[in-house]
């Protein structure tokens, strides 16, 4: 009987999908042979592409379109980056961030049903993890509109690692909108101005800013002084208007808009895979596990 090593058992696994104790079962009952591993796994339909469904996909591309007022932004994710140069998985995300943008869905499972392609967005998904071989979803979107005095600022960054799309209230200047997308991909701002931060956040950065100042030892009849001025800074580093343009750092972005007669409205900012906790897999642990049970 030829001695099934854990090497070969990941290996099969690695091909297949297929939980350690079904592939290592898969191994003994053909002797070895991984080729025929992966027939017997086949035949007896333990390799399915529902397999897939545990993996985890914190790679992939951010999209965005633009018709007329109409944006749309979305982030389909893969589990390698390797699949973001693939031509068929390029077009998947363009299809379907142009469907977002047609079809208006409120949810993901909603978005799922739209047309798109040779069907739907989901059946379109299904068909790129069949081919591609790799566990593909979408993530997220939004939908934008504009008024017909705004313009939209649409930029993809590395590719479709990042994406961006503004709106610029009171110009039809695209270049200047998508300068601003492009400062905002780079520096990556949590809101428009200091009217959209809430009352919780500031007074969390308040409290710790507090605490720095007294465990600094500084007097307490300046602390207060200084909780001002470092929560002034920690604003102008998290608001976009407050923030000095990346084109031309002696002014902020809110200060060479307003030059331009116009305003920032809103922007909707994706990167791929942000938020996505990726599985370290430890194979040796894992092997372990199993044993110990």
């Amino acid at each position: 009987m030829v001695q099934v090593t854990a090497k070969l058992v990941k290996e099969l696994r690695d091909m297949t999908g297929v939980g350690m104790m079904d592939s290592k079962k898969a191994l003994v009952a053909v002797d070895g042979d991984i080729d025929a591993a992966v027939d017997y796994l086949r035949e007896t339909g333990m390799a399915k592409a529902a397999k897939k469904a545990d993996r985890i996909a914190a790679e992939g591309l951010a999209g965005v379109f633009v018709d007329g007022n109409i944006g749309s932004i979305t982030e389909i994710n893969s589990e390698t980056d390797f699949v973001s140069k693939n031509e068929q998985f390029q077009k998947l995300v363009k299809d379907v961030t142009e469907a977002v943008a047609i079809g208006n869905p409120t949810t993901v499972e909603e978005a799922k049903t739209l047309k798109a392609g040779n069907g739907t967005v989901e059946t379109e998904i299904l068909a790129g993890t069949t081919k591609i071989g790799e566990k593909i979803e979408l993530r997220r979107f939004s939908r934008v509109e504009k008024a017909d005095a705004d313009v939209f600022g649409a930029y993809t960054h590395m590719g479709g690692r990042i994406a961006v799309l503004t709106v610029v209230e009171g110009s039809n200047d695209e270049e200047l909108a998508r300068d601003i997308a492009m400062h905002i991909a780079a520096i990556n701002p949590k809101y428009v101005s200091r009217e959209q931060v809430s009352q919780e956040e500031i007074d969390h950065e308040t409290k710790v800013l507090t605490e720095q100042a007294l465990n600094e030892g500084k007097p307490a009849n300046i602390v207060e002084k200084m909780i001002v001025g470092r929560l002034n800074k920690y604003l102008a580093e998290i608001c976009l208007v407050d923030q000095p343009f990346v084109k031309d750092p002696d002014m902020t972005v809110g200060k060479f808009v307003a030059s331009k007669g116009a305003t920032v409205k809103s922007f909707v900012r994706f990167e791929v895979g942000e938020g996505i906790q990726k599985r370290e897999e430890n194979f040796a642990e894992e092997v372990m596990n199993q044993v110990n049970k």
